[in-house]
């Protein structure tokens, strides 16, 4: 397995691995692909995949706000669990945002998704349970 930087060309590639993943995507919104050029733009060193060969069989979304890193879209290939791929995503993750200069790296998971909330556990992340997230979207889409 070889961990890489995402570029627009892997658009595609990247959109079906969520859907093999079960990930829930905006394709109209911020995960259209003009939205995720825009971004690969600005951050590139923040879109990264683990490649088998030619295949995607793992994926990763970073953002930063500067005080905090944040690991989104974490996703592998139902075929290529459990062979350590998310664990390695998450640590090139973890070394791409503190060359960045941050310092806290958190997630949000949905309270459902045992299996990502034992996995970041194992990776050393402290669940809080004592915060509440709110949001405000202009559609649903965003």
């Amino acid at each position: 397995m070889q961990i890489r930087r995402l570029s627009i060309a892997d658009y595609e590639a990247l959109v079906e691995l969520w859907e093999r993943a079960k990930l829930h995507y905006k394709a109209r919104g911020r995960d259209s692909k003009e939205e995720i050029a825009a971004q690969m733009a600005a951050n590139p060193q923040f879109f990264l995949g683990a490649f088998e060969g030619d295949r995607l069989v793992g994926a990763v979304v970073l953002s930063s706000d500067m005080r905090r890193g944040w690991i989104n879209r974490l996703a592998v290939d139902p075929g290529f669990r459990r062979r350590g791929i998310a664990k390695a995503l998450i640590a090139e993750s973890e070394r791409v945002l503190k060359e960045a200069g941050i310092k806290v790296f958190a997630v949000h998971i949905e309270n459902w998704n045992t299996g990502s909330k034992e996995l970041f556990r194992k990776c050393g992340y402290v669940e809080h349970r004592d915060v509440t997230y709110f949001s405000k979207r202009e559609s649903n889409e965003v």
